[in-house]
């Protein structure tokens, strides 16, 4: 065994990885700061749009989802889609037990606040297909396999979710005799929000590792180009978090006990998801890699498409707006906590050469 191989894990992460947590926190905070104290700019980054697109947030989630997307090896996608093992149980968390989890907190947490819990249970409806992507590669998830179900959400989304928007906020609750809610959302506006924020960087990232490997081969673009863009996708995600955060910085700021109420359902929905998933992806007898894959994909949320939605239906200025708002506010720190549970739980689960759990982690960052 190499001593690359021994070395402790923070010792091969470059600079940027290693101090990961913190660089998000600062550009949480500077988001934050940003938007409570520089006056009218959320206003004005919310009016930098196309067709009701924000344009700031859909650079900072292409920049950040093109460098994963660039990495995946395509031509292994079929065994992925093989396996019923991580599809089904995926689809069902992802579109059976994400919504009903999201609706039980949202009743059970908020029912005096309607608003927000119309916004929670949007959110709950909108599966995660973007940053997804950069939270599983942290973990060290399968890409391949991470490729395969935002894209099978993707359709799924479309299909679904104002289906389910309808039953969750008008049939289920008239059924329970609960106050009932209608969503007027257009298959077009979520199809669209699924071609910007997954099938442009997918498109890119499929179309550089084709015409890469076909001009100049696998190792030399695994080896010399994938380390050249890798380091992008944190910092797309960092404009992204300090974007999103700079749009609602005052109303986040000015109403902490609400942000406090909306933000307890979303921690235990993340807790109770991601836990959940892990376990069941052990009990089912995948390997660390896909069962970290199956767990950050079914607690994540599109948060982009549940805020459009609120904005849509409800307003900039509404409830249901500042709810979908909140969502990454708890989103960001929770799921970049769980990459380090990820990470130290990988012992637990079988190593692939030995089948025995493993006592030191894989490997090095791969953003």
């Amino acid at each position: 065994m190499t001593r690359a191989a021994t070395a402790p894990v923070a010792a091969r992460l470059s600079f940027l990885d290693r101090y990961l947590a913190v660089w998000i926190l600062l550009a949480m905070g500077a988001g934050l700061g940003l938007g409570r104290l520089v006056p009218g700019l959320g206003d004005a980054l919310a009016k930098v749009t196309v067709t009701g697109v924000s344009l700031p947030i859909a650079l900072g989630l292409l920049v950040m989802m093109y460098p994963v997307l660039a990495k995946v090896r395509y031509d292994r996608l079929g065994t992925v889609t093989r396996d019923r093992r991580l599809l089904v149980p995926s689809l069902v968390l992802n579109w059976v037990l994400g919504p009903a989890v999201m609706f039980a907190l949202a009743w059970l947490f908020l029912p005096d606040l309607p608003e927000y819990r119309t916004g929670l249970i949007i959110v709950g409806l909108a599966r995660c297909i973007a940053m997804v992507i950069i939270w599983n590669d942290l973990a060290c998830g399968d890409r391949e396999a991470a490729a395969v179900l935002v894209t099978l959400n993707s359709v799924f989304q479309v299909i679904a979710f104002a289906g389910l928007g309808w039953f969750y906020l008008s049939v289920l609750p008239g059924l329970l005799g609960l106050e009932q809610t209608a969503l007027d959302v257009s298959v077009w506006e979520i199809a669209r929000s699924v071609l910007i924020f997954l099938g442009i960087p997918l498109a890119a990232g499929y179309l550089t590792r084709r015409l890469g490997e076909k001009a100049r081969g696998r190792t030399w673009y695994e080896a010399k180009l994938i380390p050249r863009i890798g380091p992008f996708a944190l910092y797309g995600l960092l404009f992204t978090i300090v974007v999103l955060f700079a749009l609602q910085g005052d109303a986040i700021t000015s109403q902490p006990l609400d942000v406090a109420r909306i933000a307890l359902p979303l921690l235990v929905y993340f807790a109770v998801m991601w836990a959940g998933s892990m376990a069941l992806g052990r009990a089912a007898g995948l390997d660390y890699p896909r069962t970290t894959t199956l767990a950050f994909t079914a607690a994540g949320n599109n948060f982009e498409l549940a805020i459009a939605v609120a904005i849509a239906t409800f307003g900039a200025s509404s409830g249901q707006a500042l709810a979908g708002v909140v969502g990454p506010l708890i989103e960001v720190p929770v799921l970049i906590g769980l990459v380090y549970v990820a990470l130290a739980a990988r012992r637990l689960f079988p190593s692939p050469a030995t089948g025995r759990p493993a006592t030191t982690p894989e490997g090095s960052a791969r953003v």
